[in-house]
């Protein structure tokens, strides 16, 4: 029997007509919207879920949104049952409760991109080793090995980037994403975070290989605007006026220029 434990609700991205590229429940299924509704009547597409089922309508389903007062789970429950469904139950209070218990996210490779290009205030959080995050990282990010943390709270290599502003002390709520070697590295230095209070951390549950042109992407283009911006300097000397902090500019541009980018 296939089972659908989860299907995040979520509505489209108003400037791209895609679906939000946001995080969701580990293991849930996203779904799109029906074509032709209004905003205020947004509903997910039942049939989507009845073809992942492979036509299997006694299989379990649970349904979740955005929160106790979001409508879109109640909508689209009405529309399984109206199609035969008969094991269809609601997680009614919804991504922001799951969060705020302390449960952990997911964030996909689409998303990473958007919100890499588009959130300038989240923080990105590598947890490998420090000498595979010597060799190449994503722009912006910071180091977190999932190798020295420790258990418990206060403790270890997540105290010392609360303490040395790795991680964002003023505003438990910033969006925080983690990747690392695998999805299971990342998801441990992530829920070692949400254990002191963060609020917004997702993980990315794939490979760093799998990134890897996401890097090159984003330093080739780190670089670019760099040059352009600062035609009376060097590269290097650019980023370290621009970010503030000489070392990761510089990190991205010599792998860039060692991948012979």
């Amino acid at each position: 029997m296939k089972t659908i434990t989860h299907a995040t609700l979520e509505e489209p991205n108003q400037k791209t007509s895609e679906v939000s590229t946001d995080s969701h429940i580990p293991g849930a299924l996203n779904v799109r919207g029906q074509p032709g509704r209004p905003m205020s009547q947004y509903v997910p597409d039942a049939g989507a879920i009845i073809r992942a089922l492979g036509g299997d309508k006694t299989s379990p389903v649970v349904l979740y949104c955005s929160g106790p007062f979001c409508g879109r789970s109640k909508r689209l429950s009405e529309e399984l049952l109206a199609a035969g469904l008969t094991n269809v139950r609601r997680y009614q209070l919804g991504i922001p409760v799951w969060r705020a218990l302390g449960g952990s996210t997911q964030i996909e490779l689409e998303a990473m991109s958007y919100v890499h290009e588009m959130d300038r205030s989240a923080v990105f959080i590598d947890a490998r080793e420090p000498k595979e995050f010597q060799k190449g990282t994503l722009p912006r990010a910071v180091s977190v090995p999932a190798s020295q943390l420790e258990r418990g709270k206060d403790v270890g290599e997540v105290r010392r980037a609360k303490d040395d502003g790795r991680l964002p002390m003023e505003d438990h709520n910033t969006r925080i994403v983690v990747f690392g070697r695998d999805g299971e590295q990342a998801r441990a230095v992530a829920e070692a975070i949400i254990g002191e209070a963060f609020h917004n951390v997702a993980f990315y549950g794939g490979t760093f290989e799998s990134l890897r042109p996401l890097v090159k992407q984003r330093a080739r283009a780190f670089i670019i605007s760099l040059q352009r911006g600062h035609p009376n300097g060097t590269p290097a000397e650019a980023a370290a006026q621009s970010s503030g902090h000489e070392a990761w500019p510089q990190t991205y541009l010599m792998n860039t220029a060692a991948a012979g980018e």
